[in-house]
């Protein structure tokens, strides 16, 4: 990616083909920016915006799940965890079409709340969290909690939630990823003044000539955050499940 990236398209299609980077990196990265068919900044933002709102509601959504279905007792708790099980057998291309018609409904088409809206609860979120809290959170840390009056709520932010860190961060990490790489669905909702970085990088790679040297640009442009999270919290989420691991 990055030797295609950094070469004009001439020596793309060379025989032999080059293996090391050439000098047209900038260029090609000003092409894609400057690109007036496609507004890549735009779509970087969009895609940040995205999997940010939608990484956050995942991982308290499942960790207030998940804290529920393990250490609460309630009516039909056992049936809605397996309804939850049962939602991570669907397939997500048999939930297009309605989800299509329901966002039209709420004329959301075309709008990055679309997007993110059908994925703001995640069922392996609400397994996985619900697995840490009952291996992680011993029930007499609760019970002190209880004794000490503290409330549900108050026992959920101030005892479990600290807890939970370790996975909560390995599961953010999971859900970053998935929806900024997420192509279909964005694909189907969005128009293209609203695009996200994989349906920008589909109308660059569109037409009737492809031109790989920009569609590698882009890519490595689409790329290079994803590296950065994982640089910056990589070390980090592998040493809170490491510490995790040992306090359980």
């Amino acid at each position: 990616m990055v030797v295609m990236a950094s070469r004009p398209n001439s020596d793309i299609t060379s025989v032999p083909p080059p293996l090391t980077p050439g000098g047209e990196l900038f260029t090609n990265l000003d092409r894609v920016l400057s690109n007036p068919d496609i507004t890549f900044g735009k779509a970087v933002v969009n895609t940040v915006l995205v999997a940010t709102v939608t990484t956050a509601a995942v991982v308290f959504f499942s960790c207030l799940a998940g804290f529920a279905f393990a250490k609460l007792r309630f009516v039909g708790r056992s049936p809605l965890l397996a309804f939850v099980l049962l939602t991570m057998m669907v397939p997500v291309q048999l939930g297009l079409i309605p989800l299509y018609m329901l966002m039209s409904k709420l004329h959301l088409s075309g709008t990055l709340p679309a997007v993110s809206l059908p994925f703001l609860v995640s069922g392996f979120g609400v397994f996985l969290m619900r697995q840490y809290v009952v291996q992680a959170l011993p029930d007499e840390l609760l019970e002190a909690a209880r004794l000490d009056g503290a409330s549900i709520l108050k026992t959920f932010f101030y005892v479990v939630l600290p807890v939970l860190r370790p996975a909560a961060a390995v599961l953010a990490l999971l859900t970053f990823m998935e929806r900024w790489n997420d192509f279909l669905w964005p694909y189907l909702v969005l128009d293209l003044d609203h695009p996200t970085v994989q349906v920008a990088l589909a109308r660059l790679a569109g037409g009737y000539y492809t031109d790989q040297a920009l569609v590698m640009a882009g890519t490595l442009l689409g790329v290079l955050p994803l590296l950065v999270v994982f640089i910056l919290f990589g070390r980090q989420i592998v040493g809170g499940i490491m510490e995790g691991g040992l306090k359980s």
